[in-house]
């Protein structure tokens, strides 16, 4: 039964739609009605566990149960969020979102996989701090680069006006990207991606690898690159093999 009211639950809570200013549809304000019924329904499953183990002041205690304490907490905030609208404690129904949680606590092969996946979230981290130092090492290397590079851009000329409406870096010596007659390559603008995609400091360059190792995007960084950069990149090899190598090692890591 217990089960088969979380499921019923789950269902309820993809279903409701939500609008602006606090509207309701009807069909929202029909599955509110539904909430009593699933918290009497968890309080009563909550009372019959305490009455049979204790609260929480012995071995095997309700309460000296990690998924127990998960419940009760599901449990205490759906009270509260229920009879206490007036007092403004409706953030409390976005706990509602641990409630198929208890799907797991019902289910005790769950249990096993759940407790699999957190014993191997240990070496999982020392994967990911190799995977952080390697961002690192990249981004520094990026720094070198690119510090300062990616702020020019084509504009008409006589004006502040950027030249188009998708405007990328420019340079002044092929084989850059040049500016087409009636426009001029200037500095002085905010960057590729609103800015975001830089390497003039640490954090940006740091943000810039891990969009590059996630294969997303990097087309456009390398592009740039060839953009602005022009002869300085023909002078550097090592420049020119940076994103490629950044996107094997980096993507072959989160693989």
């Amino acid at each position: 039964m217990i089960l088969a009211t979380i499921i019923a639950n789950c269902i309820v809570l993809a279903l409701e739609q939500h609008l602006p200013d606090d509207d309701k549809t009807p069909m929202s304000e029909r599955l509110d009605d539904t909430e009593p019924y699933f918290i009497g329904i968890f309080c009563f499953e909550a009372g019959i566990k305490i009455v049979a183990l204790g609260f929480a002041f012995h071995k095997g205690s309700y309460l000296r149960n990690g998924w127990n304490v998960m419940d009760f907490v599901v449990v205490l905030t759906g009270i509260l969020a229920t009879v206490g609208t007036e007092f403004d404690l409706r953030t409390l129904r976005a706990v509602r979102v641990l409630r198929p949680l208890k799907l797991v606590s019902g289910i005790p092969s769950l249990q096993v996989v759940l407790k699999s996946i957190m014993k191997a979230m240990i070496p999982l981290l020392q994967i990911g701090l190799l995977l952080f130092f390697a961002i690192l090492i990249f981004a520094i290397i990026g720094l070198e680069f690119y510090m300062g590079k990616f702020h020019t851009t084509c504009f008409e000329e006589g004006t502040d006006d950027i030249q188009g409406e998708s405007p990328a870096p420019c340079g002044t010596e092929e084989p850059a990207r040049t500016c087409p007659n009636g426009t001029k390559c200037q500095p002085y603008w905010e960057g590729p991606n609103n800015g975001i995609t830089q390497f003039d400091n640490i954090l940006f360059a740091v943000l810039t690898v891990f969009q590059c190792i996630t294969m997303e995007g990097w087309t456009d960084l390398l592009y740039n690159s060839l953009c602005e950069m022009g002869r300085e990149l023909d002078t550097s090899p090592l420049s020119k093999s940076w994103c490629a190598s950044l996107c094997y090692i980096g993507a072959s890591g989160v693989v």
